[in-house]
């Protein structure tokens, strides 16, 4: 194991395992009065260890563990008047309780290739069944978030140890559907 490297709470002990009959659960920011409650109905995709220095992370970790669900399947259930959005001007519109700082849903609302999802947070969550983190995403962003360059490959060691694989921007499949996205919209793939 790659000594004292902490990634994230969720995974720090191995990565465990979700259901593919999951039919989704509630998130539950960290107020202890009135918290904020966002339901997902189903499964997510795409989970994985984000090193961006947008996405929330819980107290002492490097990475954020973000997963996306179709908007539609996403519904605050309770106490919204607390969210508010973090930037209004990035392409995530993460929505924040203004109490605890949590960040509750991220939908994506321009036109872009993931238009119609909403990034959340799983670990909100006490159900169990979750899909499992997938890979590690802009893994050298860490550094921006003000991790030493030093550590970097005891970073990479780890994430690789736990079962991922670390990329410095998505996964393919998610490169591939931002740079189809990108075509059809110029006019360079017909399809």
């Amino acid at each position: 194991m790659s000594e004292g490297v902490r990634l994230h709470p969720a995974i720090d002990g191995g990565i465990r395992q979700g259901s593919d009959t999951f039919a989704g659960g509630t998130l539950v920011c960290h107020c202890l009065d009135k918290p904020v409650k966002v339901r997902i109905e189903g499964q997510v995709v795409h989970n994985h260890a984000c090193g961006c220095t947008k996405c929330w992370k819980p107290e002492g970790a490097t990475f954020s563990i973000v997963a996306v669900a179709p908007t539609d399947k996403v519904k605050v259930t309770e106490n919204g008047d607390k969210l508010a959005v973090v930037d209004p001007s990035a392409l995530i519109q993460r929505h924040a309780c203004k109490v605890c700082g949590v960040h509750m849903h991220g939908p994506v609302e321009r036109d872009h290739a993931f238009k119609g999802l909403t990034f959340v947070h799983t670990e909100l969550s006490r159900e169990t069944g979750w899909q499992a983190p997938q890979f590690a995403a802009f893994v050298s962003s860490v550094i921006e978030g003000g991790v030493h360059p030093s550590r970097m490959g005891a970073i990479r060691g780890r994430i690789r140890e736990i079962g991922l694989e670390p990329y410095d921007c998505l996964s393919p499949p998610l490169m591939d559907a931002l740079a189809t996205f990108a075509a059809r919209k110029s006019g360079v793939l017909k399809d």
